[in-house]
């Protein structure tokens, strides 16, 4: 037959090539999962030792005694069971005074072992107390060294809930268990010593026994696990709804427009079905762990039904009866002890790694910033040249090639519509974010070369959206000034300079007074107190050069933003001050001003100049005054 007639060829391979074979095709994935599982126990091991060292330095002396509790724990309920035999066989042989040294002796290893229970019991709950506190300072140290960026976006929140969630008791829980599986695997090997004499088989169906509940408390622990991290929007959601409902910073809106109800509906809404997943998660897991520790209960009575026939036949003393009896129910649960440590180590990694995942996110601020060296400059200003800036994750500009010089001991206004980029703009000057494209440059020098604390040590700013600290009055207008914090003159004179003297001093306990009402005592400000404790605050940096004022009269009645005003050039003389406002009377007062615009390529700068120069160039500012002052008359 021709090679024509043996059906249709098959195109010929190139030189130095052949067909994928199949075998080698499986060969090569099992070697990825191979590795894959290698890099994963290598992972484990690596959290493992740090979750250790992390408790370690939390206590070394209370983890020392956890250490010594357990080692005691493996020795007591061995002798336990050596005296229980030896007694049984001195009941038998009728020695009464042996029997009871033996009862006696029983009785003083179970006080020790009531006491050993007790002290480690004690010194978990003192190691986790104190690892609590620990790890919870570290996350939040974490988060004061993390920038502005971090906090604008939602995934890092649900980053920081993961980690926090069950932090202070996971790295104990995770020793617990490496502990426990110690313990475990010395009581074990106790227990099979002692059971091997008397049949091997019998060892082999103590291990083979707890294998399937073991296995299933690691797909359900696998399975928590995911769940929990799944839903982490949801959880915050639900904690929001809460803070919304249970504080005064809401409960007036709520009150007046009547959203308790609706509120508490998607409250219940969203918390049932987060219930009904933990509900089905845990039936399942409670269903499959009972059938599965079946076949554990099942084995052990098969083999205490062999080892009562022997005893009944004669073949084992009622003394040996009772060591096997005892050595294969405790072996049994030792072991089953061990695979559950082994499965509880499993589900604390996996939480560990949101914890040590938060705590690597790498700092922006300390990658890019450099210290300052060599002499101080001569103070010239602040220049933005051709400065571009996205927010992270978005396309568009919040601010499109702004160019502009600030010199130095002049007075700036911004202006323009919400959303135009004024404080996108006093963020990149504070160095919250770095630009996109283009640079800052202050007194000649770039920012990104500038240590944070020298260009905010220089910066005095209120911005809109200011911190109103449930603290003392001296508190909080001593954190615009840490180093500061305790001078009384230096607060006083901070007080008087943004308006809030005469008020503090009215106040029952005057600088020493609580603010805001979440505390016993507190005193609660109006709108306009707050924001003059705010500008107070940015007057504690006497030695600041550059006041940046967000709104700074926003929520001031008439005559105290008046005060405000008559006192503005000489609150801001020898300062580079830069102003956001949209309230003319305070524009117009700056030396220049300039008008941002927004649009779909980014804020931009439309116009600038003084306030005669823009209103006779009749433009977008002199448009915006014209429409103002209609309202005055």
């Amino acid at each position: 037959m021709s090679e024509a007639g043996a059906g249709p060829s098959r195109p010929a391979q190139p030189e130095g090539t052949s067909n994928p074979n199949p075998q080698d095709k499986q060969t090569q994935a099992g070697q990825g999962r191979f590795y894959a599982l290698q890099a994963a126990a290598k992972d484990r091991l690596r959290r493992l030792l740090a979750t250790v060292k992390l408790v370690w330095h939390s206590s070394a002396r209370l983890t020392l005694g956890l250490l010594g509790t357990m080692l005691l724990g493996v020795a007591l309920p061995l002798l336990v069971a050596y005296v229980g035999k030896a007694l049984v066989d001195a009941v038998v042989a009728h020695q009464k005074e042996l029997a009871l040294r033996l009862v006696g002796l029983e009785l003083g290893l179970m006080v020790l072992t009531s006491l050993q229970f007790r002290l480690s019991n004690l010194l978990r709950m003192l190691l986790g107390a104190r690892l609590s506190v620990d790890i919870n300072v570290l996350i939040l140290k974490k988060a004061v060294s993390l920038d502005l960026q971090h906090f604008e976006d939602p995934k890092f929140y649900d980053q920081l809930t993961r980690a926090r969630r069950e932090a202070s008791s996971r790295p104990l829980g995770m020793v617990g268990d490496v502990l426990a599986l110690c313990q475990g695997l010395l009581t074990l090997l106790g227990y099979v010593g002692l059971l091997w004499s008397f049949s091997p088989l019998a060892v082999l169906v103590l291990l083979l026994a707890a294998l399937p509940a073991a296995a299933g408390e690691l797909r359900f622990s696998k399975a928590a696990f995911r769940l929990r991290n799944f839903r982490a929007p949801e959880t915050r959601r639900l904690h929001y709804i809460e803070y919304i409902l249970g504080s005064d910073e809401h409960a007036k809106e709520v009150m007046v427009l009547g959203l308790g109800d609706t509120l508490l509906s998607r409250y219940q809404a969203l918390g049932e079905s987060l219930y009904q997943d933990d509900r089905k998660l845990a039936i399942g897991r409670a269903t499959w762990g009972y059938l599965l520790s079946l076949l554990a209960t099942l084995a052990f009575y098969g083999c205490y039904a062999v080892i009562v026939g022997l005893a009944v036949a004669g073949t084992l003393s009622l003394g040996n009866m009772t060591l096997y009896v005892v050595a294969f129910r405790q072996g049994q649960q030792a072991f089953q002890t061990t695979l559950s440590s082994l499965g509880g180590i499993y589900e604390h990694d996996l939480y560990m790694s949101n914890l040590f995942d938060f705590l690597a996110i790498p700092t922006v601020q300390a990658q890019k910033r450099l210290a300052a060296t060599g002499s101080r400059p001569q103070r010239s200003g602040i220049v933005f040249d051709h400065v571009s800036f996205q927010y992270p994750g978005e396309t568009r500009y919040a601010l499109r090639d702004v160019s502009l010089t600030i010199p130095a001991g002049q007075s700036l206004a911004l202006v323009g519509h919400n959303g135009a980029g004024k404080t996108t703009f006093i963020k990149l000057l504070c160095g919250l974010y770095q630009p996109t494209e283009g640079r800052i440059l202050l007194d000649g020098q770039d920012l990104r070369t500038l240590p944070p604390e020298e260009v905010r040590r220089r910066i005095g700013v209120v911005f809109q959206d200011f911190g109103q600290y449930q603290f003392s009055v001296r508190d909080n207008v001593g954190f615009g000034s840490i180093a500061h914090g305790e001078d009384k003159d230096r607060i006083g004179r901070a007080l008087s300079r943004g308006g809030a003297d005469e008020f503090v001093a009215a106040l029952p306990e005057g600088m020493d007074a609580l603010l805001g009402r979440w505390f016993h005592k507190g005193v609660e400000l109006s709108g306009g107190q707050w924001q003059r404790i705010a500008l107070s605050r940015a007057f504690m940096r006497e030695e600041a050069d550059i006041l940046v004022l967000d709104e700074p009269t926003a929520a001031l009645d008439a005559e105290a933003e008046h005060k405000v005003f008559e006192r503005f050039r000489e609150l801001t003389q020898g300062r580079t001050a830069i102003l956001i406002s949209h309230r003319f009377p305070t524009v117009r007062m700056a030396d220049r001003i300039v008008v941002l615009e927004g649009g779909p390529e980014g804020g931009h700068v439309a116009e600038q100049g003084t306030h005669k120069e823009l209103i006779d160039q009749g433009g977008r500012y002199a448009g915006l005054f014209k429409l103002q002052a209609q309202g005055y008359l």
